[in-house]
């Protein structure tokens, strides 16, 4: 079902940004931004990873202080000193990264800050269950909501992120990528609970790198560029090559780049029985030199628990299993690593980096021995420059120079980084989990273009994505699961379609 797409000149204009400028030690993240919203409509924000949206958004949500321009809020002007003041007019933002507060319960976590409370001042958990279980409802769920949130999965906590923004009088709604842990049933959901929304008069602003999201729920869309707008459109006269074009500032024709032509080499990974925990089935497979091996299923089918078991980041109860021909048991990730197994975890900003070191520091972490001076003299400063010097160039991280904090990257740049360590470790099979998660279509192809360019040096790949065209566009083969276990592996090129994958990932066979 479309989104109301009833152009907002006929609505009353509930917010107006002007020339919003914003600096950071002198370099400029946003240069004279203007925005306008209108109340029940959908604002889908765009832009490239680094083009300044989520700055932008922390102004409007009080977090950030603009160096220059306006707010109006239906027609006053506004200043934010703290969060605080934009939540007290009724703007809520729904952040990509979490907000939970882990041992507090979904209830708890839903009313943080505006609790309810009895007769005597005392907090009325009793109501807040009610009240808790009311909202997530509305939002199509069913969660304990007297558990505490760590709990519970991570699908479950989008939702109850969403859930806190709608206990509030919610006005203004900024969802900043909302969908990138939800299945496609779950995102339907939440689309429907958007026009709900909508129709009540609440206005919303929409980040997403998605565009079929963009065109199911989007009235207009406005994209940024390296800190300045580019443009406003209706999203009626709008078409996909449109709007890659404002986002990248080029045209992205292939966006999965062509296979070399060459076939896969000798079997390097042999897996002939992997079994997580002794009630869970036993799984079997082998991966190419030069090759993609993609995993496909929905979210809770077991592809990333796999991954963790192979590399000997979580207990397995049995592993069969040989590497170039040697025995492959790895019990914790640096046996795996210096075999030449390297993981791209999921959540690359916890697990892949380390945030607050520099990217020189995050690239050479994994094999010190290569920049370390003899007999414990230290860090061969200019070795290590050069080695982070080339992985730069070579893999294309977007950063001033290697000293630059990681957490200061795009996340299409950190994704990079945390294929350059493993690069340095000279990894020869790497698992990518959601490679592309969170990252903007110009980097994503980049990303791809760097996955083709290893496997054509012959480095091989084990891919977990949720995306099917991603399966489709990058896989040689496609390991389907379900329920925990291999539901099918599709070999040839004719059988690897997104009805195919979805056929089996649903259990639909079986029916």
């Amino acid at each position: 079902m479309p989104s109301d797409t009833t152009a907002p000149k006929a609505r009353k204009k509930i917010l107006e940004l002007r020339g919003i400028t914003k600096r950071f030690a002198g370099v400029r993240a946003l240069g004279g931004v203007d925005l306008e919203l209108y109340a029940g409509e959908i604002l889908a924000l765009l832009g490239e990873n680094g083009a300044g949206k989520s700055t932008l958004m922390k102004i409007l949500s009080g977090v950030y202080k603009p160096n220059e321009g306006t707010i109006h809020f239906e027609g006053r002007e506004v200043k934010f000193e703290r969060p605080d003041d934009a939540q007290a007019l009724g703007i809520s933002i729904i952040y990509q990264e979490f907000s939970l507060i882990p041992y507090l319960t979904a209830a708890e976590n839903l009313f943080f800050g505006h609790e309810k409370r009895g007769r005597f001042g005392n907090i009325d958990r009793t109501a807040m269950n009610r009240e808790a279980r009311v909202v997530l409802k509305r939002l199509g769920v069913d969660i304990d909501v007297t558990e505490p949130v760590a709990h519970l999965s991570i699908a479950e906590q989008q939702f109850v992120e969403i859930g806190k923004a709608l206990a509030r009088s919610t006005r203004i709604l900024i969802l900043d990528e909302p969908t990138a842990t939800l299945t496609p049933q779950e995102a339907d959901r939440l689309f429907e609970v958007m026009r709900e929304l909508q129709r009540s008069g609440v206005a919303m602003i929409f980040i997403s790198h998605h565009l079929d999201e963009i065109f199911q729920v989007a009235s207009r869309v406005q994209c940024l560029r390296d800190g300045s707008s580019v443009g406003t459109k209706e999203i009626g006269g709008c078409t996909t090559e449109e709007l890659v074009r404002m986002i990248a500032g080029r045209d992205i024709t292939h966006v999965f780049p062509p296979r070399s032509g060459k076939g896969p080499g000798p079997v390097v990974l042999e897996v002939r029985a992997l079994q997580r925990k002794p009630n869970l089935p036993t799984l079997s497979f082998n991966l190419r030199a030069g090759e993609i091996l993609g995993f496909a299923g929905l979210v809770g089918s077991g592809r990333t628990e796999v991954m963790r078991a192979l590399i000997g980041a979580d207990p397995v109860h049995v592993l069969d299993a040989s590497f170039q021909g040697k025995k492959f048991r790895p019990v914790r990730p640096a046996d795996s690593r210096s075999l030449g197994v390297g993981l791209l975890p999921e959540d690359r900003k916890r697990q892949g980096l380390i945030l607050p070191f520099a990217v020189s520091d995050n690239i050479v972490l994994t094999d010190l021995r290569t920049v370390s001076r003899p007999a414990w003299r230290g860090v061969n400063l200019r070795r290590c420059a050069e080695i982070v010097g080339r992985y730069i160039k070579e893999v294309r991280i977007k950063t001033p120079s290697g000293a630059q904090a990681a957490r200061n990257l795009s996340g299409g740049n950190q994704q990079k980084v945390v294929i350059a360590k493993w690069l340095h470790a000279k990894c020869r099979v790497l698992i990518f989990d959601e490679p592309t998660r969170g990252i903007d279509v110009g980097a994503k192809s980049e990303i791809y273009e760097l996955m083709r360019k290893l496997t054509a040096e012959g480095d091989s790949i084990l891919m977990v994505s949720s995306e099917l065209p991603e399966v489709v566009g990058l896989s040689d083969r496609v390991v389907v699961m379900r329920q925990q276990r291999f539901e099918k592996i599709l070999e040839c090129p004719e059988e690897i379609n997104p009805e195919n994958i979805m056929y089996y990932a649903t259990g639909s066979h079986n029916a």
